[in-house]
């Protein structure tokens, strides 16, 4: 299909969708609820289905050289479809963002101004491998009075097929828009840089992905973009961490799934701190490779030597840089110079010391005593989230219903006229 074509197609789309959006807007939290509901109950009954299209995506992925980080995120089973929609049911349970009131100001003169809680419109979702995010993503946008138009990566597109027209048949079966949300049918890059350049048909854009998905979604885009940068996590012991906690959370926090964006990718340990050996003899008998220099490589001699690369990578694999630090000082200096502002954890049993970490680490997420593996919206309470933004401005960390609406301000008043 041509750029050209492409256009159309995205134009298309979002002329539905915009018609879609207008309803979900006056739609009231109980019938969005009951959509969902429904939507999740197909999910479920198309289950089969829905394995099989996944497991035609797998053997392609694996023929065509995906990494077993990437696999892992693109693989469903029972157990992950049971838990997508699962995460579309928590959603449902929300409480409806649309209409609260944020803030409510009685001015001298009698005028009443609330400001109040509305949908952004339009969201565009362009992500990679993981296909639960097009239950998670269209989930939040409905329930948050959005329209989403979805655009997966070409490795998960019969996943994708499958659990979207799951979603379409239970909306419509609960009397739901079915245009509420869409997937892009195609995988030609031409309707990414449509969507990118989709003005007025797309309100916002979502890139879930690696750099170069990030990269290209900011350099194009003509729509305002809510980004989801590299999860270059760091976990850093101190000197008064607990031994067995800090053993214990710096496996879980690289091992217990390395192929999403919550997984430490550098573990800081301090000087000071009496016991690193059992840290990372664990995580090496966990069959996890440690990068680091030659003082790590004394204190674990299956070490590899590090590259001044090793720190800005986000591996998504079994792999780990360690670099030994003197003090919270260097630790956060470490972070400033290498992180990605996502997920930073420090371990310790010094409260006056995590206070001024918590404090001093520009992230969106700081930890205490906890596993960066935390870093997600449903641990948060918050349901699935849409992503983890990265930067500064309108949201940050998961990004959920709250984070998918803007607001307006309604002023009421009883005659006043401006002197």
């Amino acid at each position: 299909m041509s750029g050209i074509d492409a256009a159309s197609l995205i134009a298309g789309m979002g002329a539905r969708a915009r018609a879609a959006a207008v309803l979900l807007a006056a739609m009231p939290g109980a019938e969005k609820a009951r959509a969902l509901a429904s939507a999740a109950a197909a999910i479920r009954a198309d289950a089969a289905a829905i394995e099989a299209a996944n497991a035609e995506d797998m053997a392609a992925g694996a023929a065509n050289g995906l990494s077993g980080a990437m696999l892992d995120r693109l693989r469903l089973d029972a157990g992950r479809i049971e838990a997508m929609a699962a995460g579309v049911e928590a959603v449902a349970r929300l409480a409806d963002p649309v209409g609260q009131v944020i803030e409510r100001v009685e001015r001298p003169n009698g005028l009443v101004l609330t400001r109040v809680r509305v949908p952004i419109g339009v969201i565009g979702i362009i992500y990679e491998s993981r296909p639960n995010v097009t239950a998670d993503a269209g989930a939040l946008c409905f329930m948050s009075g959005n329209a989403a138009i979805l655009r997966g990566g070409s490795e998960a597109i019969r996943s994708n097929r499958a659990i979207h027209a799951a979603l379409a048949r239970g909306l419509e079966a609960a009397g739901a828009p079915a245009d509420a949300i869409q997937l892009v049918p195609i995988a030609d890059r031409a309707a990414v840089g449509a969507m990118l350049t989709a003005e007025g048909a797309i309100d916002m854009i979502v890139p879930r992905g690696g750099k170069s998905l990030v990269a290209r979604v900011q350099a194009e885009a003509r729509v305002p973009v809510l980004a989801h940068l590299d999860g270059l996590n760091h976990t850093y012991i101190h000197a008064a961490a607990d031994p067995e906690m800090a053993r214990a959370l710096a496996l879980n926090a690289k091992m217990r799934r390395t192929g999403i964006c919550g997984a430490t990718e550098t573990l800081l340990i301090d000087r000071g701190f009496a016991d690193p050996a059992p840290v990372l003899k664990a995580l090496a008998d966990a069959g996890c490779e440690l990068r680091g220099d030659a003082e790590v490589q004394a204190i674990e001699p299956r070490a590899n030597p590090a590259t001044a690369e090793d720190w800005d990578t986000e591996y998504l694999d079994s792999i780990l840089s360690v670099k030994l630090v003197d003090g919270p000082a260097e630790a956060m200096a470490h972070i400033a110079a290498h992180g990605s502002h996502h997920t930073d954890a420090i371990v310790t049993g010094d409260a006056a010391v995590a206070e001024r970490f918590l404090a001093g680490v520009d992230s969106a997420i700081v930890m205490w005593n906890a596993s960066t593996q935390f870093a997600d919206g449903g641990e948060f309470g918050l349901g699935a989230e849409i992503g983890i933004s990265t930067g500064r401005l309108h949201a940050r960390g998961p990004v959920a219903l709250e984070g998918l609406t803007t607001y307006k301000w309604v002023v009421r008043g009883t005659g006043q006229a401006r002197p």
